[in-house]
């Protein structure tokens, strides 16, 4: 008699966080989408406080990464990520009811608190539903889901705007927020062996897997987990990453048009709808070498040949900044971000296997020192091309190959870091001294993490006199400085970069 075949409620799970991510980047891009309207409307709100208001988002998400993560962990997913997906959805349709820009201000921020759990709680629910071999394609189809949807958003968002007006896209939003929420409170469950469509033989592979796994998870205080080397080169691979990919969704766009002229700005999101093709690859590989009794190089492997297609994409660029051709560049770049969009999988895999029950918190950790990856980007990128020559390289100011070196550079490190990290390396106990010294490092990491943020949200303005001196084809000159402003056009960066920034 054949025994009964594992039910497929796990993947079931995966296809609602995909639409949970989906529909964060939807809620993350409205406010960029209504920048114009909004400014028409809203006392106060000039182009100074709207920058304000885009970085207060950032400020708010990044603060409150760990203490989500804590929560989800704390009380389950099932409630953790239904509470985040109700408090960030109320704080979406309150954006469409503010009239001054202090308001906003504040809306804003508890918006991005609201926000803060969605990729820890998401995470932490995986581990309770998927074995550890299938974590890798989960993660990779959970992530695709922010960079598909940001491809959608930005034709989208402008569209509803101009259907239903900015202030009523907010609140269709949040009510597909609370839509999605009340499906994850109705289907999902804390433990799938109380769910009524899951049979014993999916709940058995579940608990098989997770148990294969379960041996290695550390007992020992948090604060120690997440300052483990293990921990601490996922967080500086992470936000290396995160180096490179942010030129994607800041600069790239109106470096295309300063560069080559804005009939080629729409080739700015190629590198986004290939990094979703990137995510899927990674997963399929993690997952594929799991399967073959790969535990570590499952992790490892795809991760590494992630930075090591980051590095020579960027490395290529260098080599076509001359060149007259966008088609070159725009190749070479995508190689880049398809690299390094690779290593998600895996480092989200990574922090499943080493936090377990804690996954959703320690997966906030290095989302948060993330955010250090994306607020260097931010004030490198224009920094390196006003300012850094190098020779062979760079020889004058004006281009980004300086930029380019540098980000390949770190992925190089990332690559390395790579070498050192692995899921099944055991912890053992800390004296209580030691403990408190790991505890003052991870406090100063947090700090350094928000200085930084606030820098970068709050005082940093890009060198108005970074711009490309050559002006080879005759198209149009653009500061970088001076292409801030409505995102929906070419030239514009300001509105992109403040809406589509801090996707994980």
């Amino acid at each position: 008699m054949n025994p009964v075949a594992p039910t497929t409620q796990r993947f079931w799970l995966v296809f609602l966080v995909f639409l949970h991510t989906v529909n964060t980047y939807m809620d993350r891009v409205c406010i960029s989408a209504a920048k114009g309207p909004m400014q028409d409307e809203i006392s106060g709100l000039d182009d100074q406080m709207m920058g304000y208001v885009f970085g207060i988002f950032a400020i708010g998400y990044a603060l409150f990464q760990i203490p989500a993560g804590w929560f989800s962990d704390r009380v389950g997913p099932r409630l953790g990520l239904t509470i985040v997906v109700v408090i960030w959805s109320v704080f979406t349709a309150l954006s469409g009811a503010v009239y001054t820009a202090i308001s906003l201000l504040v809306v804003r921020f508890l918006f991005g608190v609201g926000e803060a759990g969605a990729y820890p709680g998401a995470t932490r629910a995986m581990y309770s539903w998927l074995p550890a071999k299938e974590r890798g394609l989960g993660q990779g189809i959970f992530h695709s889901g922010a960079r598909i949807g940001a491809a959608l958003s930005l034709v989208l968002m402008p569209m509803l705007i101009a259907a239903i007006g900015w202030r009523l896209t907010f609140v269709a939003n949040a009510a597909v927020g609370l839509l999605w929420g009340g499906v994850w409170w109705w289907w999902y469950r804390d433990d799938p062996a109380q769910h009524s469509k899951v049979n014993e033989a999916e709940v058995e592979l579940i608990r098989r897997g997770i148990a294969a796994e379960a041996a290695t998870e550390s007992k020992v205080p948090y604060v120690q987990v997440v300052t483990s080397l293990n921990v601490l080169l996922a967080m500086f691979q992470y936000a290396a990453s995160n180096i490179t990919f942010f030129i994607s969704i800041t600069w790239l766009q109106p470096y295309l048009v300063e560069t080559y002229g804005a009939e080629y700005a729409y080739l700015a999101s190629l590198p986004l709808l290939c990094g979703a093709v990137a995510l899927w690859v990674s997963g399929y590989a993690v997952t594929k070498l799991h399967q073959m009794d790969r535990p570590v190089l499952s992790r490892r492997l795809p991760a590494m040949i992630g930075f090591a297609f980051g590095s020579i994409g960027l490395l290529l660029c260098t080599q076509v900044t001359e060149s007259t051709s966008v088609w070159a560049f725009i190749f070479y770049f995508t190689l880049g971000t398809f690299g390094v969009e690779m290593t998600l999988s895996p480092s989200w895999a990574f922090c499943m296997d080493i936090g377990g029950s804690r996954s959703g918190a320690v997966s906030a950790a290095m989302n948060m020192i993330g955010n250090m990856g994306a607020a260097v980007s931010a004030v490198a990128f224009p920094f390196f091309v006003a300012n850094v020559t190098i020779p062979g390289i760079a020889e004058t100011t004006g281009t980004a190959n300086s930029f380019f070196l540098f980000a390949a550079v770190m992925n190089v490190l990332a690559l390395v870091a790579w070498v050192f990290m692995n899921p099944q390396r055991e912890l053992k106990e800390i004296s209580s001294s030691a403990l408190k010294v790991r505890l003052a490092l991870f406090l100063a990491m947090f700090l350094l993490v928000m200085a930084a943020l606030l820098y970068t949200k709050f005082v940093y303005e890009p060198n108005r006199e970074a711009r490309h001196d050559g002006d080879r084809t005759g198209h149009a000159r653009v500061t970088l400085r001076e292409a801030e402003g409505n995102p929906w056009r070419a030239e514009n960066v300001g509105g992109v970069r403040g809406g589509l920034e801090s996707l994980a």
